[in-house]
């Protein structure tokens, strides 16, 4: 780990300095150290698609951690380790933390809520921590870290924004697989993981360029996108299209989100379904979520 958090670094350099973020290898990258190259000729045929699409449960599960791709490594125990020692070193020992038990069980609490809401207040009251300060605090600290990363609501009313919940996501899938208690994947949710993790690699900010949504019914968008001042694309991920009520309620929330935001660019991403519907005079684009990985501004190589 490095000697200085990015906060600390900016504290003790003088003159001009351009942070830069590295993240584990997004699906491109993984490919590459997978040594797989994609042609898309082949993919009407069931074999060589099934090939790609294990490679992306592969990901999906595992994560984008270049030591554990190249060198063949247990993910879960690797990451585990990896992720308590970051914990120990850049979080409590770093910031002096008395309770550790206690931003312990709110570290696992967060990893095991990923893809999900969550709220200072009840947080405190959950966990039994002293107050919203240091719960707000904590989680702070994970986020120096690079551990979490928190997403709010995007409102043009600020009241409206800080009352929001937030919602919590994970660096890595990885890390999810090494730390959350679960019987089963949650593939919807570790989808939606790591879409938001490919927008941060793709140099949206969260709270800045990228934020969630909730429309005045109540209906959410998980990603909507912000240049400048207008909201120009919104997005949501949806594991499970096959099923018409869920595609139809997908459709409905990016619809009445784009009326209220005056969002035009509509993509429903999926696992692998790809078509286009109109609606209303606005177009939603289904994608793969492989071959929106493997994309750049909406171009497909």
């Amino acid at each position: 780990n490095a000697k200085l958090l990015s906060k600390e670094l900016a504290t003790v350099l003088t003159g001009r300095h351009i942070p830069i973020e590295i993240m584990p290898f997004n699906f491109k990258e993984f490919l590459l150290a997978r040594n797989y190259k994609v042609d898309y000729e082949l993919m009407p045929i069931p074999q060589k698609k099934g090939e790609l699409l294990n490679l992306v449960e592969e990901y999906l599960i595992e994560g984008g951690f270049p030591e554990v791709i190249v060198k063949n490594l247990n993910s879960e125990e690797y990451l585990g380790i990896l992720f308590d020692s970051i914990l120990f070193k850049d979080v409590v020992k770093r910031y002096k933390v008395r309770f550790s038990s206690q931003i312990g069980d709110l570290t696992s609490f967060l990893v095991n809520n990923f893809s999900g809401y969550y709220s200072l207040r009840k947080l405190k009251e959950i966990l039994s921590l002293r107050s919203v300060t240091t719960v707000e605090k904590y989680i702070e600290y994970l986020e120096e870290a690079y551990l979490i990363f928190h997403l709010e609501r995007f409102s043009y009313k600020t009241g409206e924004k800080i009352k929001s919940p937030k919602k919590v996501y994970v660096v890595d899938n990885g890390y999810i697989n090494a730390k959350a208690m679960r019987s089963s994947p949650d593939k919807g949710k570790l989808m939606e993981n790591l879409v938001f993790t490919e927008l941060v690699k793709r140099g949206f900010e969260p709270n800045r360029d990228l934020f969630y949504y909730k429309t005045r019914n109540g209906r959410e968008v998980d990603f909507a996108i912000k240049k400048d001042l207008k909201v120009t694309e919104l997005i949501q991920v949806s594991y499970q299209t096959s099923d018409v009520d869920t595609e139809q309620r997908e459709i409905k929330s990016l619809l009445e989100a784009s009326e209220e935001l005056k969002g035009e660019l509509l993509t429903i991403l999926t696992w692998d379904e790809e078509k286009q519907v109109e609606k209303y005079g606005k177009v939603i684009h289904f994608v793969p979520v492989w071959k929106w990985f493997l994309s750049w501004v909406g171009r497909y190589i």
